[in-house]
């Protein structure tokens, strides 16, 4: 029996399985944002409880576990250190030993939540490629990467932090981390209201964006592209950078495919994708690997964390454990 868990900055997610990698429970529920660190390690806890108990299993039972998570960590701790994603008073959180504990094992991985969605893409493949990128465009910007049949972690296991490329020098807008110029400081679910706004103020514009309201979200950029010619440019200008980003990935690791998630790709799949698509030609001199929209939807970060229970951390099948 296997266990998996991702934590996000808004929910964890807890999955008890096979040895097939069936899901037999699952559980989910609100991340808390304090009074410590110590309770979101209690809400992980309690998540994977919750699923063991819908699976019939007792945690004894579970032979192996994954952590998916959001960072930045301290791999030697097997915790995450000053996380960007909570309040500034939490400043550790627990996981591998907490995890350890709860099942009397100690085989539990901890992956970024971005490898942890290349492992679950790798292990359900029908190829199971060893080159290959999982990209997540969501409130933020990251990317799992596996080269050669190798998951890149990374010697403090943040890897795969691409949302913090620099794509544009002149540094228009100001990234979460504070720093100029980069990805996810223009196509982050966060930030692409902010490039809206500063978009419109560039030039007078007429728009039905609701700009200036605090209900402003991509979501709206998005809704309002097919009959509103500013929405219209916003969306093209995010794909020239989100080409741009795909380019640089594909150029440094050579992948075979890339496989795209995140809840900005899983709500506007052909918006977001099909422009890409038709830049990379024009951007790469290397082979133009296949963009696909993930195969698991908003489950592959569990599901990643979960095969990398099953296979010692890669997502290979050929290292699935009995």
């Amino acid at each position: 029996m296997y266990a998996g868990v991702d934590l996000g900055a808004t929910n964890v997610r807890a999955v008890a399985a096979d040895a097939d990698g069936t899901v037999l429970g699952r559980d989910r529920r609100a991340t808390p944002t304090g009074p410590t660190g110590i309770a979101v390690t209690e809400a992980v806890l309690d998540a994977l409880r919750a699923a063991c108990d819908e699976a019939g299993l007792r945690p004894q039972d579970i032979r192996a576990a994954g952590i998916a998570s959001f960072g930045p960590f301290d791999l030697a701790a097997g915790a995450i250190e000053h996380p960007a994603n909570l309040p500034d008073h939490i400043d550790t959180v627990p996981l591998v030993g907490p995890v350890e504990n709860l099942f009397d094992t100690d085989r539990v991985y901890l992956h970024n939540d971005t490898n942890a969605g290349v492992i679950g893409e790798r292990f359900h493949s029908d190829r199971n490629p060893d080159d290959m990128v999982y990209l997540t465009v969501s409130s933020g910007i990251g990317a799992g990467v596996c080269v050669d049949g190798s998951v890149l972690s990374g010697w403090d296991g943040n890897a795969g932090e691409v949302g913090h490329m620099t794509l544009d020098p002149d540094g228009a807008m100001r990234c979460g981390c504070g720093k100029d110029g980069h990805w996810e400081a223009y196509c982050s679910g966060n930030n692409i209201p902010r490039y809206a706004e500063y978009l419109s103020t560039e030039a007078s514009v007429e728009t039905t964006l609701p700009i200036d309201t605090a209900e402003f979200t991509a979501a709206d950029v998005f809704a309002h592209a097919s009959d509103d010619e500013f929405a219209r440019h916003v969306v093209d200008q995010l794909a020239h950078w989100n080409a741009m980003g795909v380019a640089n990935l594909i150029h440094a690791y050579a992948p075979l495919v890339v496989y795209v998630g995140g809840a900005v790709a899983l709500e506007n799949p052909n918006q977001l994708l099909d422009p890409v698509r038709e830049r990379l030609p024009e951007m790469v001199m290397t082979n133009v690997p296949e963009l696909q929209l993930t195969t698991l939807g908003d489950e592959v970060v569990v599901q990643g964390a979960l095969a990398s229970a099953m296979t010692g951390g890669t997502g290979d099948r050929a290292r699935m454990r009995r």
